[in-house]
């Protein structure tokens, strides 16, 4: 993947076009942050989800993994829009709108790194364990292998390097899903017959689960520091922001719709049924053995590593971003100094700082411990509810960024902007209350 810092006449149009604020021509061979945010908004828990979607309603709600990615795509075109015409970063934009957004996200973020960590280690390590059973320590050794390889990776390299190692993930995850439908042999009559919105009985919340729940969470808020890691800093980038977003959400409708088609002719037709969370994901590859033998479910393995590992690595660099602009903004209005956030992000300072390495390992090493213990309840709560409120958070404070004189009038929300984070707005909003609701809470009271 080309690295785009160099600003070259070959990005841009004729001399004639250059006075207008979106010249750059939209170009295939520098698409690479929408790589990344597909690679790690898909993690083994929304394709688990999504299987189940599947294997309950058969085909009936491809409609709504198709919009989905609509609602995602508008969100990411939000957040990459916010960066690229005001020239300020996300929290920036966050911080604009008073000092209550620092005390959620600085909440969050502690409280999210520390479960999301035990997670995504432990999530990479159950197909290592399916794959490779006599391996002293089994779980707990994988994670901890799973965690310190993401931490090397990030920490020794800079953008450039982690979009091509995450560009190959990404790759080997689509080749072995796509790979998995196929030879389930799709219905592809049932599958366009899908496409038409219905709502089977009890489907509600599974739809807004499949809706909301795919391809994203603060992962959206974290693709406008990648593409200024990229070297796009300013509206000149704007097309070609814009074909990376569509690449991006494209890429994971193809995921979704090939693990509905799983579940749909694997399982559904047999009513066979999955436990939900990742292990959901290890008896599909037993499934996969008895139908197909073992080459396909040891293949299915290795595809099931590789989505939690992207996801897994795609936060260490993205959320530490996220981290480290939110404590080095916070220091220097304290100091007084302006900065030019966007342009640090750009040249790689905020990858070398020392709180994107401390987030880095906030993610690595107190997460270990949970590996032993049982998820005490009030952190798991804790985590379920701030959680559920980032996306709504994310949604509203786009809507007012968008529409203040914050943002050049040329680059403000349009109806279908607004109305298309308006719903996604509401969606989340929703399903936080679902979560919320769901919480263990007699577990504490």
């Amino acid at each position: 993947m080309a690295d785009t810092t160099d600003h070259s006449t070959d990005d841009t149009c004729s001399a004639d076009e250059s006075a207008s604020p979106a010249t750059r021509k939209a170009s295939w061979r520098h698409i690479g942050p929408g790589i990344v945010v597909a690679a790690t908004g898909v993690g083994a828990g929304d394709l688990v989800a999504t299987l189940i979607a599947g294997s309950k309603f058969g085909y009936t709600l491809m409609w709504a993994a198709i919009v989905g990615c609509i609602v995602k795509i508008s969100l990411a075109e939000a957040t990459g829009r916010w960066h690229l015409a005001t020239g300020r970063t996300m929290f920036d934009g966050w911080r604009s709108l008073g000092g209550w957004t620092s005390v959620y996200f600085g909440i969050y973020v502690v409280v999210w790194g520390f479960i999301y960590g035990a997670t995504a280690m432990s999530s990479t390590a159950l197909p290592l364990v399916a794959l490779f059973p006599d391996t002293p320590g089994g779980l707990k050794t994988f994670a901890i292998a799973a965690g310190l390889i993401g931490l090397a990776l990030v920490w020794f390299n800079r953008y450039a390097r982690f979009e091509k190692l995450m560009t190959v993930l990404i790759g080997v995850k689509f080749l072995i899903v796509v790979y998995v439908a196929v030879r389930v042999a799709p219905d592809l009559p049932a599958a366009f017959a899908g496409l038409a919105p219905v709502l089977p009985d009890g489907s509600f919340f599974y739809t807004l689960g499949l809706v909301g729940g795919v391809g994203g969470t603060i992962t959206l808020a974290a693709y406008g520091y990648w593409i200024n890691s990229k070297g796009w800093t300013d509206a000149t980038w704007m097309k070609m922001m814009r074909l990376d977003n569509r690449v991006a959400y494209a890429t994971t409708g193809v995921f979704v719709v090939a693990m509905l088609i799983i579940g749909a002719e694997l399982l559904h037709a047999s009513n066979i049924a999955l436990a939900s969370g990742d292990k959901g994901l290890l008896e599909l590859g037993g499934v996969l053995e008895d139908r197909f033998g073992v080459f396909t479910a040891k293949l299915f393995l290795i595809g099931f590593c590789a989505t939690s590992f992207s996801a897994l690595v795609g936060v260490w660099h993205g959320v530490s971003l996220l981290f480290a602009d939110f404590t080095e903004r916070i220091q220097r209005t304290r100091q007084g100094i302006d900065e030019d956030a966007v342009a640090e992000v750009a040249e790689g300072r905020r990858e070398r700082s020392w709180p994107f390495r401390a987030y880095m390992l906030w993610l690595t090493f107190p997460p270990m411990g949970l590996l032993w213990l049982d998820e005490p309840f009030g952190l798991v709560i804790a985590y379920g509810v701030l959680g559920a409120a980032f996306m709504p958070f994310l949604a509203l404070t786009l809507i007012w960024l968008l529409n203040s004189e914050r943002t050049p009038r040329e680059w403000r929300n349009g109806t279908v902007s607004n109305s298309m984070l308006a719903l996604a707005g509401l969606l989340f909003l929703v399903l936080a209350v679902k979560q919320v609701m769901d919480q263990p809470w007699s577990d504490i009271f």
